[in-house]
């Protein structure tokens, strides 16, 4: 009969990790897991122009933020439409007032559209809207030298669902000021 006789494995040497390293490590793995959680968080401009919800506050005076939070950087349109309400033109009027008044800004104006008809048809949707906006501050004496317009077609929603609600806040014109 055969018999083996089985060796036991050596234990592996117990390691002892100095106490100022062992601090840092847990240092290093506390601070990982908060820059992971911190990733996984909204940002905090998502929200920014909407309808003021996420700003802290309006900013120094003739600031972008300002114009943000005070004036309201973006129109909404109807449904394959580029002809401003009556609230976009409230709009477009403060925006044309702060623009006047800070007379050294350059803006450009972008236009979008939902994402509901071809690429082609929404690129020219959101270039009419543009110019819409262009033709509206102009004729409140914005000075045109100053503005510079860009469609975006339905490349770059806000809102990304399959709703109203989503397609409402994505067909806009938005004053980026630079």
């Amino acid at each position: 009969m055969l018999s083996l006789r089985l060796k036991p494995f050596p234990q592996e040497p117990h390691v002892v990790i100095p106490a100022p390293i062992n601090s840092a490590l847990r240092a290093a793995a506390m601070l990982l897991f908060v820059v992971v959680i911190a990733a996984c968080s909204r940002s905090a401009t998502d929200n920014v122009g909407l309808t003021g919800v996420g700003n802290t506050g309006a900013g120094a005076p003739g600031s972008q933020q300002e114009f943000i939070v005070t004036v309201g950087d973006r129109v909404f349109f109807e449904t394959d439409s580029s002809s401003l309400t009556s609230e976009a033109m409230a709009t477009l009027d403060k925006q044309a007032q702060w623009l006047n008044q800070y007379a050294n800004y350059r803006i450009m104006i972008e236009g979008h559209a939902d994402e509901r008809g071809t690429r082609e048809y929404n690129i020219a949707l959101g270039a009419r809207r543009a110019s819409v906006v262009v033709n509206y501050l102009v004729s409140r004496g914005v000075n045109a030298q100053r503005i510079t317009s860009q469609s975006f077609g339905k490349e770059r929603p806000v809102a990304i669902c399959n709703d109203i609600s989503c397609w409402s806040q994505n067909r806009r014109a938005v004053t980026v000021v630079q």
